[in-house]
């Protein structure tokens, strides 16, 4: 088995106001460089291999976490939500009402707008775990919210409906165990970043 640790970048303005960023690139505000200056990688992974989504706020999080250039890896990138990008939750569900009920019940295959499902995110990120394995390497991985859930999925076997079998939160490590295929385990309770 393989270890990914998978960490979710620190906060942007758009963090704070609850606003759905996807691919949007938006920077670290200044509570999140301060947070991410803060923050430090466990021990046992400290010197290991570092990749980044190539969004801003994923490779700013990876510098000052690791004090080391990420190397940039596109599939890391966040689930696109297309339309719904800069919107809020609540406001999407006042405005599409049963719609958006409905769509939040498909779990693994909720679909905003015109962007990605999990499923997708799932399919996207699925080679890139097939090399980390096959690579050998532990592997730090500062990467978004959906990306982390939708490999939680699979890890966790959840369909992503009900409560989530982890809490996404920023400043905690996500520990994961690969198979020599690449298949995401659980690896580990998250550990903090806060020393």
């Amino acid at each position: 088995m393989i270890r990914l640790v998978l960490i979710r970048h620190a906060a942007t303005a758009w963090n704070l106001a609850r606003r759905i960023q996807g691919r949007s690139d938006i920077a670290l505000c200044e509570e999140g460089r301060a947070a991410a200056a803060a923050w430090t990688l466990p021990a046992p992974y400290a010197d290991a291999r570092l990749v980044s989504s190539p969004l801003v706020r994923a490779v700013e999080t990876a510098r000052l976490v690791s004090g080391r250039e990420p190397e940039i890896e596109p599939r890391l990138a966040e689930m696109n939500w297309d339309t719904w990008e800069g919107r809020t939750l609540g406001e999407m569900r006042r405005e599409l009402g049963e719609a958006m009920v409905e769509n939040e019940a498909r779990g693994l295959d909720f679909r905003p707008g015109g962007g990605e499902s999990p499923r997708d995110v799932q399919a996207r990120v699925a080679p890139w775990l097939a090399e980390v394995a096959r690579d050998g390497r532990t592997t730090v991985a500062l990467t978004h919210r959906g990306v982390i859930r939708a490999i939680t999925a699979v890890a966790y076997n959840w369909d992503m409906t009900g409560e989530p079998p982890l809490e996404i939160a920023m400043g905690t490590a996500y520990l994961f165990d690969l198979d020599a295929d690449g298949q995401p385990v659980r690896g580990g309770e998250p550990l903090s970043l806060l020393g």
